[in-house]
C-alpha cells in the first residue's frame, strides 16, 4: 500500500507505504479459507488476529488449542508453524493436514534442523513464549537455546560450534546487537539471519513516518509479536498508541496533532486498518 495522505481540516492523516497483511498472513489466510467446510480447524490461532480468527470462525474455520480436541476433519497447521511432532501425532489420528506455516517460519525451522544436524549449538534469537519461537526450537530437536535479550547473549556460555538463527518478526537491530555479543563465544559460527523481508520494510517504513509525525497509530492484534515491536520502535520517535479497532482510538489523542501516522502490523486485515483511517478522517 503506497503512502497515502488525507486532508483533515489542519491535520494530515498518513498511512505508512508499508503496512497489513504480509505475503505468508496472506497465504495462511487463503489456505484457511479454501477448507471453510466446517469440519476444519487451526492448532491454535492461524494469526495473531482476534478479528481475522472470529470472522473465520463464522466462515466454518474453527480454532482448537490441542490435537486431542478433535477426533476427525482437517486441522491447519497456522502460519506460525508447529514442531514435526505434531504432523505426526495428527498423521496417527487420521487427520487431514493442511499446511499453512509462513514460508519464511518454515525456512526458519529448517535452518535450526539443519545447523543442528552439523552438531552446532544452536542459538534462537526471539521470544521464548511465542508460537514460533517454539516451533523452531521443536525443530532443533530441543536442543536450541532461546536468547531474548542483550543480557541473555553476554550471559551465554562459550561453545565450539554455534549456528545462529531468529524469530522471523525479531527485530533487525536487536538482531544485531545480540549477534554482537555472540561473536566472541565461538571460533567457528554461521548465522542464519532467519527475519523475513516483509518485517524490514514495515519497520523501516514505520520509523520512517514516525519521525515525521506528532502522533503514529499501530494497530494490530495485542498478541502479534510484529504489531507490538513496530508500536515499541514508533515510540522512540513520537507519541505511539497500540490499538486493535477503530473502536479503540480515542478522539482526544489527536486533538493537537497537526500530522497523524497511521502502521498496521503484519497480521492486520485491510478493513481494520481502513475503519481506523475513517475514524481520523472524522476528528
Amino acid at each position: 500500500m503506497s503512502e497515502l495522505i488525507m486532508q483533515v481540516t489542519d491535520m494530515e492523516v498518513i498511512l505508512s507505504e508499508c503496512l497489513g497483511f504480509c505475503y505468508g498472513v496472506k497465504r495462511a489466510i487463503r489456505i484457511a479459507e479454501e477448507h471453510a467446510d466446517g469440519k476444519s480447524c487451526t492448532l491454535g490461532p492461524i494469526i495473531h488476529n482476534p478479528q481475522m480468527v472470529e470472522r473465520l470462525r463464522l466462515k466454518g474455520v474453527g480454532t482448537v488449542d490441542d490435537l486431542s480436541e478433535m477426533e476427525e476433519g482437517t486441522i491447519i497447521i497456522r502460519s506460525h508453524g508447529v514442531g514435526p511432532q505434531v504432523y505426526e501425532e495428527a498423521k496417527a489420528k487420521g487427520l487431514k493436514i493442511v499446511d499453512a506455516t509462513c514460508p519464511h517460519v518454515k525456512k526458519a525451522q529448517l535452518s535450526a534442523k539443519e545447523l543442528t544436524g552439523d552438531g552446532r549449538q544452536v542459538i534462537i534469537i526471539g521470544e521464548k513464549n511465542h508460537p514460533e519461537v517454539k516451533s523452531i526450537f521443536e525443530w532443533s530437536n530441543k536442543r536450541a537455546i532461546i536468547l531474548e535479550t542483550e543480557e541473555d547473549a553476554i550471559n551465554f556460555a562459550p561453545c565450539p560450534k554455534l549456528g545462529i538463527v531468529s524469530q522471523t518478526t525479531v527485530s533487525g537491530e536487536n538482531f544485531v546487537k545480540i549477534v554482537a555479543h555472540l561473536l566472541g563465544k565461538s571460533q567457528d559460527i554461521r548465522i542464519l539471519r532467519t527475519i523475513c523481508t516483509a518485517t524490514d520494510q514495515r519497520q523501516k517504513a514505520a520509523l520512517e513516518l514516525a519521525s515525521k509525525v506528532d502522533v503514529m497509530l499501530v494497530i494490530g492484534g495485542r498478541n502479534s509479536a510484529n504489531t507490538t515491536r513496530l508500536a515499541q520502535l514508533c515510540e522512540k520517535k513520537c507519541k505511539t498508541y497500540h490499538i486493535e479497532t477503530a473502536k479503540e482510538l480515542a478522539p482526544e489523542w489527536l486533538k493537537k496533532s497537526n500530522k497523524v501516522g497511521i502502521t498496521a502490523g503484519a497480521s492486520t486485515p485491510d478493513w481494520i486498518i481502513g475503519e481506523v483511517f475513517k475514524k481520523c478522517q472524522r476528528i
